[in-house]
């Protein structure tokens, strides 16, 4: 418990880190709520990221968004934000239906783009903004969709304890309790892009892609309950999908917004099919038999908790008529709060325990931006076939994908 309350104190109190001469200026579209969590904490205590201005539809909501956390500069408008030579890169966390007209904008003005997930409305609008020319350029912009979660050693690890070849089966799951959202959240609103599937479901179908190491050939069923009024219709409240990986692969999920009051961490699940293990030690009529299942507790914030669990079944079986001689299961639980505690070839990289998700993505971004090498990414490819795999679930469950900015006719 002690070290629990030790690592989340240094997330949240982190201490001041001088900065570079050449340290990179953001600027943030939007006064969200999920900017302190995503980019301000973990900007202090990086040398080369400084916070230079915001802006809102709201002047007022921005100056006491600015006020409240130490952020010299107010712009007038997004787009003042765009025109500032001085800002080289920008924090998008907007209403989902917004991303891609305003990522599209950035890159243009020559902007280094950090996208709030899901990184656009639907497939089409991925497919125009990951492979806008500019991003192909030597030197052009940098775009990462801000799937945090991803670049946490837990993930790191957890993957390394997997052969996505053999996985027959992946299930996730996530929840925010009832009492967590409200009606007139922005993820209940169509004409913004909303659903569950869009808010917490996007982890579970990345546990899935990222388990299997693939992408979904189809969706075989997603049974959902939608809202049934106005700019709730259409909007999932909670969600249960199936889907058909390659070589005949399951994968589920599950998400709600709308939970029991306990909250509960969220999960993914990877199980094995049997594969024959080499022995040495056994008679030459005899093989041994591993099935493996590896669970992540706690995909999304694994800095507060989250635990690895390996439970793997030996059986000894007999060549002539395959009878089991002997069985005998082995589980061991494993907590990686940096890559160090990762150990093996992961033990060098960077981090410390204290260190957020969002801070470890935010190590790779700028990593990308100078040029150096970066241990983890998610590619536009990535990205383009996540929205694939959303629009697939969304028009399995009669919803229908989300509907495309009209900024994207004039990206032609």
């Amino acid at each position: 418990m002690a070290a629990m309350i030790g690592r989340i104190w240094g997330a949240f109190n982190p201490p001041a880190t001088p900065k570079s001469k050449d340290a990179l200026s953001f600027g943030i579209l939007g006064a969200a709520n999920i900017a302190p969590l995503a980019l301000l904490g973990p900007a202090k205590t990086h040398p080369e990221i400084i916070i230079q201005a915001v802006a809102a539809r709201d002047r007022t909501k921005a100056e006491k968004f600015a006020k409240a956390n130490s952020i010299p500069e107010v712009k007038n408008s997004y787009q003042d934000v765009l025109d500032d030579p001085s800002i080289d890169c920008v924090f998008i966390p907007l209403a989902n239906s917004l991303h891609f007209e305003w990522a599209v904008r950035s890159i243009r003005a020559g902007k280094h783009v950090l996208l709030e997930k899901p990184s656009v409305a639907n497939a089409t609008e991925a497919e125009i903004l990951f492979n806008l020319p500019e991003l192909s350029k030597h030197n052009g912009p940098v775009l990462l969709e801000a799937f945090h979660n991803r670049f946490y050693p837990a993930w790191s690890f957890f993957r390394s304890l997997i052969n996505p070849t053999n996985v027959v089966l992946v299930s996730s799951n996530s929840m925010i309790p009832w009492w967590g959202t409200g009606k007139d959240d922005i993820h209940f609103n169509y004409d913004l892009a909303g659903g569950t599937m869009m808010a917490m479901g996007t982890y579970n179908f990345a546990a899935l892609r990222m388990a299997f190491d693939a992408d979904p050939e189809e969706c075989l069923s997603c049974d959902v309950t939608p809202g049934t009024e106005g700019v709730h219709a259409k909007c999932d409240y909670d969600f249960t999908a199936r889907f058909r990986f390659p070589n005949g692969a399951i994968g589920e999920a599950h998400s709600t917004l709308k939970g029991p009051t306990i909250w509960t961490p969220s999960h993914v699940t990877a199980t094995h099919k049997a594969v024959v293990v080499p022995d040495e030690l056994l008679p030459a009529d005899q093989e041994k038999v591993q099935s493996r299942e590896v669970t992540l507790h706690g995909i999304i914030h694994g800095i507060f908790w989250h635990r690895i669990d390996v439970k793997d079944v030996f059986e000894i079986r007999s060549k002539d008529n395959g009878s089991v001689i002997r069985k005998w299961t082995e589980q061991k639980s494993h907590k990686t709060y940096s890559f160090n505690e990762a150990g093996g070839t992961f033990a060098d990289l960077p981090g410390e325990t204290s260190w957020m998700s969002y801070r470890y993505m935010l190590e790779q971004f700028v990593n990308r931006v100078r040029g150096r090498e970066t241990q983890h990414w998610v590619s536009g490819q990535d990205s383009i076939a996540q929205m694939k795999m959303l629009d697939m679930a969304y028009e399995k469950s009669g919803l229908g994908i989300r509907p495309t900015s009209e900024f994207a006719a004039t990206t032609a």
